[in-house]
């Protein structure tokens, strides 16, 4: 199977350049705060949301909350999509909105394992146009534009095509999913690697890291951010049939290009 992804139309350059920077002090703002807090929330009283593993902390709250107000001062009239506060008025139909994750990876930030994210995108009715990763563990910063390619640190990145075989797999999977995926890549001589962070698990194939990701549940604010990392990168992103979508729903693999026909191959078969 070969994938031509078609490039959305351009965006206004002052709006991407304007985006861009608001964009990036947000996320280094984020890291530092999850660099100075990690770990040490479980004792100052964290609680949870549906389950005890579905945690919520004050930083989660408190970098939505700041990056609401700096958006809502710099670009007045665009609503914010947040995790933790929900979806500004007129979201669904607004020709921008901005999505944001303060924590993606809340369980691992509470426990101190060094693997979350912040997650900051702006996205129009044809997907992503802007997305910004913090990695606070790693010190890094992903930008990416539409038609602007991404950087890592100010870094540019480009991924090359390569074979699932050998490489490693970035899976975010349902215990009903993951047994099996993970069984069928490891016979095609592949990993399989589930760390809990929706946002840094599609990085990682921007990166040239991982082969490719593959989630079967998430959110908007999930993945917005890293799928414009991805797509500018020149990875693929396609839906659970294998249909090219710049920002898919219920389910989505993100490849290196050579990748995808066997990580989509190893997802088909049952």
């Amino acid at each position: 199977m070969t994938l031509q992804q078609q490039n959305p139309p351009q965006v206004d350059p002052g709006l991407l350049s304007r985006a861009l920077e608001v964009a990036g002090r947000l996320a280094n703002d984020a890291a530092e705060v999850i660099t100075a807090t990690a770990g040490r929330e479980i004792q100052a009283g964290a609680g949870h949301k549906a389950n005890p593993f579905d945690w919520v902390t004050d930083t989660d709250r408190t970098l939505e909350r700041h990056t609401r107000r700096v958006l809502a001062a710099d670009f007045p009239g665009v609503p914010v999509v947040g995790e933790e506060y929900g979806s500004d008025a007129g979201a669904a139909t607004a020709p921008y909105r901005w999505v944001v994750d303060p924590v993606d990876g809340t369980a691992n930030y509470v426990s101190g394992f060094p693997w979350c994210a912040y997650s900051l995108a702006l996205v129009d009715a044809l997907g992503p146009v802007v997305g910004v990763i913090a990695d606070p563990s790693r010190a890094q910063i992903y930008a990416a534009a539409r038609g602007r390619g991404v950087r890592a640190n100010g870094v540019p990145v480009r991924v090359a095509p390569r074979s699932p075989v050998g490489g490693l797999v970035c899976a975010e999977l349902t215990l009903d999913t993951a047994p099996g995926f993970t069984r069928r890549a490891a016979a095609a001589h592949a990993g399989v690697r589930v760390l809990g962070s929706a946002a840094l698990a599609i990085t990682q194939v921007a990166l040239g890291h991982a082969v490719a990701a593959v989630l079967d549940h998430f959110q908007e604010w999930d993945v917005a951010g890293a799928v414009c990392l991805a797509t500018e990168a020149g990875a693929l992103v396609v839906d659970g049939a294998g249909h090219p979508d710049p920002l898919p729903t219920g389910m989505m693999i993100v490849a290196a290009p050579g990748a995808l026909d066997g990580v989509l191959t190893w997802w088909q078969t049952r």
